[in-house]
């Protein structure tokens, strides 16, 4: 404790303790490990739309520039593939963690 003197003349005392930075920070409790996984799966809600909608602008940006009609559709499928392969992706790293953390 360290004494310390305030502007009413008055003294207070305070600590002088700093927490101790070495600590390493416990691990995350299962209620919050288990919002983390919730997060992560919940970006499969928006992987999916956000790839089709990438692939319909550039296919729809191609027919434009190349005055076509149909690359539009191309753009959409590769979208569709793009998102799908993703959202495995992202299936498949959190199924190898889950199994982790079990084990």
């Amino acid at each position: 404790m360290r004494l310390v003197y305030n502007k009413a003349g008055t003294t207070d005392t305070m600590a002088t303790e700093r927490p101790d930075s070495t600590q390493k920070p416990g691990k995350p409790t299962r209620t919050v490990g288990a919002l983390v996984h919730a997060e992560r799966l919940t970006q499969i809600a928006f992987i999916l739309p956000a790839a089709v909608f990438v692939g319909w602008i550039a296919g729809a940006g191609l027919d434009k520039w190349l005055h076509q009609d149909w690359i539009y559709l191309v753009g959409l499928v590769l979208g569709v593939v793009a998102g799908f392969v993703q959202v495995f992706r992202l299936v498949a790293s959190e199924g190898r963690q889950i199994d982790k953390e079990g084990q």
